[in-house]
């Protein structure tokens, strides 16, 4: 691996296939009990985070320790259905979410990667063109699409990058 280079995985595909399997399995399994919200109705609730958490578990305990404040409008096992359906995702997201941002690292970084070592072949490619190699012309060509502006075409080399 050179030092441009900062990483270098291959994944078997056992591994691809597997993964892929158990993604799968749990998109299935989960897909009727979950939902898509718009932005607009995500802004509008009110959020559960780490410190509501305790709260609504004390709403509980005190309703059955005194459930002479519990108001006639208060939907009490639906209360509790609800913080339960919170308590089991939540077991389900951390452990998914910690792979998600490791997914993301990765590959942002095997993307990094690909791209500076892309530049590379591009520079290449673009002096070859300058010098009437054969063939070069039309690969710079080709691969300059990915710079093309309005206003002009701007090239970047791999220091760029």
């Amino acid at each position: 691996m050179s030092k441009d280079n900062l990483l270098s995985i291959v994944i078997p595909q056992e591994v691809i296939d597997a993964v892929s399997s158990a993604i799968n399995v749990i998109v299935v399994q989960l897909k009727p009990y979950l939902i898509a919200l718009s932005k607009e109705e995500r802004m509008a609730l009110p959020k559960m985070g780490d410190k509501t958490i305790p709260f609504v578990e004390k709403v509980i305990e005190y309703t059955a320790s005194n459930p002479e404040f519990i108001p006639a409008y208060l939907d009490l096992p639906e209360l509790k259905n609800d913080f339960m359906a919170v308590t089991v995702l939540n077991q389900m997201f951390r452990p998914l979410n910690e792979v998600v941002s490791n997914l993301n690292d990765t590959i942002l970084t095997e993307g990094s990667d690909s791209y500076k070592n892309s530049l590379k072949y591009y520079d290449s490619v673009k002096m070859a063109a300058k010098n009437n190699i054969p063939n070069a012309k039309t690969i710079y060509e080709d691969l300059s699409k990915r710079f093309e502006r309005k206003t002009g075409t701007v090239t970047p080399t791999s220091e760029q990058a």
